[in-house]
């Protein structure tokens, strides 16, 4: 009796998606890796839930976004740039009569993959990992692994292929004017996370499966070109009239005005179209604006000391946690912290290596200092 009425209230939910767009990822066109038993949620409402019960949501209040080592509490970590993500995703898509919730599951995962000390702790343990195991390190493809095989004590989470796909394939960084999904199975994305471990190169050439996909790859760009310059604003790091008169009049200059003119173009060119695109002016301008914040924030925003310095953290600790395994010292953080209560599989199939490299891309900031200081 009670799982009839259970069912009768979903089916009741599931009606809400027949206003969706023809373009739209419905709950039923939902695919896991691994079958499992229902309940009233529909299927990225779960997946959204899965995300931010995950140890790996919880640290995002401790990792870098642009800045690191400000005593600043109004400077953005990477918590922060998440939400406005889920925002702009979930705005559009519900303009565009898109799937809600595989937006929202998309956006809060996509950058759990994420290091210590941001991009630049990024690059140094893609050089790590492609000196040790030969394969790239990226936060895209470590936020699948993340979810994929580390998350639940090395047994996963068991997210969608749809959010899965979307999260691999988010990157913002590689802005494009139009993004047209393109269709795929279960082999299909699990080949592409392979193939772009072996070469980085194949990252750029990701597609998402879904339109919802497409909408948190454009959101991501949408979620970090305005905040960043905000930040950089209350640091005093360039002065304000140095942007590009072209982008100042065409998106604005503050972060609620550079993502409201955004959205709007990207809502306008995209209504009842099978892709997410900007229009070719708007698109234009976020080039010259993404230009002017490399050149004026991301260039800048670590001294060379301050480099050297994470660099130094990272190396050291890396191989001596290295160590700590060969020699099975079960007093060491990456038993008594990581290893201790992970499950037999990953303890069989993941290499020392790889076990070094999923520790270290776990912790936040502060976590990384402290061993350092405990440890070297």
């Amino acid at each position: 009796m009670k799982e009839n009425k259970i069912e009768r209230i979903k089916q009741q939910i599931l009606k809400s998606e027949a206003n969706f767009s023809q373009y739209a990822a419905k709950s039923s066109d939902a695919i896991r890796l691994q079958e499992e038993e229902k309940d009233i949620r529909l299927e990225y409402e779960r997946d959204i839930d899965r995300i931010i019960h995950s140890h790996s949501y919880t640290r995002y209040i401790d990792k870098t976004q642009v800045y690191s080592h400000l005593q600043n509490d109004n400077i953005s970590r990477r918590i922060t740039h998440v939400q406005f993500v889920s925002r702009a995703a979930r705005t559009i898509a519900r303009a565009l009569g898109l799937n809600e919730d595989l937006c929202e599951a998309i956006s809060l995962g996509h950058d759990v993959g994420h290091v210590p000390f941001g991009h630049f702790g990024e690059s140094i343990l893609n050089e790590i990992s492609l000196r040790r195991t030969g394969l790239c390190f990226a936060h895209n493809l470590n936020s699948v692994r993340v979810f994929k095989d580390i998350e639940k004590r090395g047994h996963g989470s068991n997210l969608t292929l749809q959010v899965l796909d979307g999260i691999m394939c988010h990157n913002g960084e590689m802005v494009k004017s139009k993004y047209t999904p393109r269709k795929k199975d279960v082999e299909e994305v699990l080949r592409e996370y392979e193939a772009c471990r072996k070469d980085a190169k194949q990252i750029a050439k990701l597609i998402p499966m879904t339109m919802e996909g497409c909408v948190v790859r454009i959101s991501d760009i949408i979620g970090y070109i305005g905040k960043d310059i905000d930040d950089a604003r209350k640091l005093d790091v360039f002065d304000i009239d140095t942007i590009p008169k072209s982008v100042r009049t065409t998106l604005g200059i503050t972060n609620d005005e550079i993502m409201h003119n955004i959205i709007m173009d990207v809502v306008t060119e995209s209504y009842d179209k099978p892709y997410i695109q900007m229009s070719d002016r708007v698109y234009e301008q976020v080039q010259k604006l993404k230009s002017f914040n490399y050149e004026n924030i991301y260039d800048k925003a670590m001294e060379s000391k301050e480099k050297n310095n994470v660099r130094n953290m990272f190396e050291k600790l890396y191989d001596m946690y290295v160590i700590a395994l060969e020699k099975e010292d079960k007093s060491n953080s990456v038993y008594t912290v990581f290893l201790k209560n992970m499950s037999l599989p990953y303890l069989q199939n993941a290499s020392n290596d790889e076990k070094v490299i999923d520790f270290i891309a776990s912790m936040t900031d502060n976590y990384l200092q402290r061993q350092f200081e405990q440890y070297i």
